[in-house]
């Protein structure tokens, strides 16, 4: 039985971005694969938080040309640090 891939909270963040943009401009995962150039199942793929896929700078850039957004408006506004790193130092 396949687990959660250990996402960082800043890949977290984009997808869950992406998702909310998806849902409320009411768009397929096929819409937004057409939209950065990738067969439907990456965006399945990245949406399961069993898959290792994610978004990359390249389809940010992408989205947020498409949508009329900044890349920045992809990411938060303050730097997210995962707890196991940050007990690493």
């Amino acid at each position: 039985m396949e687990g959660k891939v250990k996402l960082d909270l800043i890949e977290q963040h984009v997808i869950d971005f992406v998702r909310k943009l998806r849902a409320d401009k009411k768009l397929r995962q096929e819409d937004i694969a057409y939209i950065i150039g990738v067969k439907a199942s990456f965006i399945g793929n990245v949406e399961n938080l069993s898959n290792p896929a994610k978004y990359n700078l390249k389809h940010i850039n992408v989205f947020a040309d498409h949508f009329g957004l900044s890349p920045k408006d992809f990411l938060p506004p303050v730097a997210l640090v995962n707890k196991k790193k940050e007990e690493d130092k």
